[in-house]
């Protein structure tokens, strides 16, 4: 099992920065939903839709990954992270700043928004590799996973430079092939960036938090060959040919054999640590396999598979990882201020069992949004809307709340004579 490398971690307000605007942007989405109402969920080109839809990939699974990326390499992969004390506050900047200009620009269509995004936000790819690949490539041991980080980096590099080329395309600066082009954006950024970094966690994860056991490493290997095999061939043909059904048969299979991989391993865990990682994880890859199998199925020319994977699904997956990675980062934050002689309060003190429980309980209105997808209505939309902006301010005030008890506890100590 991976060891946990605490004297690497970084500092503690680096990752916990992007983890905790997560869900602010989790609040954003609802507000935009309430707002826009059922024209954000009837098509795939209106602008409502493609803000929306960006504020869940970028502004919500990118904080999340962006952080859990920061704090997972140096503590339980042993990869140095350069220059994470002076770069990590420029990357969170960037990025944040590239993806409100991204969301406003793509919401109200204006032009120079659409251009500063099109080269903050590939600046801020760019930055993370800077910062991340050589420390993977120096590294030794974990060759598989390193590969998959490397893998999922690179393909975030790339989404990043299709994504500046297409809002560059739609503010007139470039004629594109627009359509084209977004599918393989969205093919590399929802396989290649977001499922393979998952895959990659979670072959420490779930062995380390859940009980489970591990995929073989040359079946993932097997995997993650043909998810950058496949996704290349397929994004050539889009481009060639026009035809996009390789692209989404790659991503749809590939990401529905990542769902029932991890489903099998819970499933045959015969000591499996029951808790809210274990059922936010075993959820979240439910829907994640449906929305495999819906964008196979073209319901509602991928609207529903979209609402399932991006909306429900893959949040699922990054909420109950932040509910265990912001309290281990609080844990290390009283670690590294308090030294020795003082007993520190567990990480399950820091963030109670319970309280994760109501936070993911708080996720499940979150089925409105597929549901509004399948019967549009502005009522229901903005129903779904409003489940958001309560379902992600509790996940926020969840999280938040390792920091009130790590100074309640900082207090009395403090306090003492």
């Amino acid at each position: 099992m991976t060891q946990l490398r605490l004297e690497q971690a970084p500092t503690p307000s680096l990752p916990r920065r992007f983890l905790l605007g997560a869900p602010c942007w989790g609040m954003l989405a609802g507000a935009l939903l309430i707002v826009d109402g059922e024209a954000a969920l009837r098509m795939r080109w209106n602008p409502a839709t493609l803000a929306l839809v960006h504020v869940f990939t970028l502004g919500v699974l990118g904080n999340a990954m962006l952080g859990s990326v920061l704090q997972f390499l140096p503590a339980a992969a042993g990869v140095r992270v350069r220059g994470s004390a002076v770069l990590g506050p420029r990357l969170h900047g960037l990025f944040n700043l590239g993806v409100l200009l991204l969301v406003a620009g793509l919401h109200q269509h204006w032009r120079l928004a659409l251009v500063a995004a099109a080269l903050l936000l590939p600046l801020a790819f760019v930055l993370l590799a800077a910062m991340t690949v050589p420390g993977l490539l120096a590294a030794a041991g974990q060759r598989l996973l390193r590969a998959g980080f490397g893998v999922a980096i690179g393909f975030a590099v790339l989404t990043a430079l299709l994504g500046g080329l297409l809002a560059l395309g739609l503010a007139g600066r470039l004629a594109l092939p627009l359509a084209a082009i977004a599918d393989v954006h969205a093919g590399w950024g929802v396989l290649g960036w977001v499922v393979v970094l998952m895959a990659s966690v979670a072959r420490v994860v779930m062995p380390m938090f859940q009980g489970t056991g591990t995929v073989r490493e040359p079946m993932q290997a097997a995997w993650l060959g043909s998810a950058v095999l496949m996704l290349l061939g397929a994004a050539i043909w889009r481009l060639v040919d026009g035809g996009g059904a390789w692209l989404v048969g790659t991503v749809a299979v590939l990401t529905l054999a990542f769902a029932v991989a991890g489903l099998w391993l819970q499933w045959r865990a015969p000591r499996l640590r029951r808790g809210p990682l274990l059922w936010s994880w075993r959820a979240g890859l439910m829907v994640l396999a449906l929305a495999a199998l819906a964008l196979l199925a073209d319901v509602r020319g991928g609207m529903l598979a979209g609402a399932l994977g991006l909306g429900v699904a893959l949040p699922l997956l990054v909420t109950g990882m932040m509910l265990e990675i912001v309290p281990f980062i609080g844990w290390i934050e009283l670690h590294r201020r308090i030294g020795r002689g003082v007993q520190l309060p567990g990480v399950q003190r820091l963030l109670p069992v319970p309280e994760k429980t109501r936070a993911l309980l708080a996720q499940l209105p979150l089925l409105l949004l597929p549901t509004a997808v399948l019967w549009p209505s502005a009522w229901l939309a903005r129903v779904a809307g409003l489940a958001l902006v309560l379902a992600w301010g509790s996940a926020w005030w969840t999280l938040r709340g390792v920091r009130r008890r790590a100074h309640l506890f900082l207090s009395t100590v403090e306090a003492r004579p």
